[in-house]
């Protein structure tokens, strides 16, 4: 018995599924902005590891996405999978940019993010994770932020790092793999 093939748009959030006619008008965008943004911003943050660049780069990534409208294309994906490429590119950007200027400490709003409310065991296992996600290489980090904040299929992750479908999920198993080791590294140490 053969099963129907997904098409992209069962991947995008149910408004968006809803408005997306192949045209993001105001209204699709209003829904998009509203189911994606809190993820766009978390992927950011994890990716830059600054709230405000991080608001910065979710701004520019919506604002390029309503300028090429009329470029988009529903046969090649989603305006989620749209979004989070350039939300990608606009994070790689910044990144290149601060490799310019010297390196400074991180800000005081790191420590802010933390919700006071939040027990000590789960807060030192998102900063285990934290730390093991700063320790891979910015090609993996940015899949599994990818995967995760954006919530992308393999599909769409392939189509915004402009790669293959099965290439994708190679790389996404190995940073997995690599992200699982490095946290029992760190587990490790603070057992020691």
């Amino acid at each position: 018995m053969s099963r129907p093939v997904p098409s992209p748009d069962e991947h995008a959030p149910p408004a968006v599924a809803r408005t997306w006619s192949g045209v993001l008008d105001g209204e699709a965008l209003a829904a998009l902005f509203r189911e994606c943004g809190a993820d766009v911003h978390a992927y950011a943050i994890s990716l830059l590891g600054e709230r405000t660049a991080a608001e910065d780069v979710t701004a520019l990534a919506f604002e390029r996405l309503y300028r090429s409208r009329a470029r988009l294309d529903h046969r090649r994906g989603t305006p989620r999978a749209w979004l989070f490429a350039i939300a990608r590119n606009a994070a790689l950007d910044e990144l290149r940019r601060r490799r310019r200027r010297p390196q400074h400490e991180l800000d005081e709003e790191l420590t802010a993010d933390r919700d006071c409310a939040e027990t000590f065991e789960h807060v030192e296992r998102r900063a285990a994770v934290r730390e093991a996600l700063a320790g891979l290489p910015l090609r993996e980090r940015e899949v599994v932020l990818l995967k995760f904040h954006g919530q992308l299929s393999n599909s769409e992750l392939a189509r915004a790092l402009g790669i293959s479908e099965s290439n994708a999920g190679t790389r996404l198993h190995r940073a997995l793999t690599r992200l699982r080791e490095h946290c029992l590294q760190i587990d490790r140490q603070e057992v020691a």
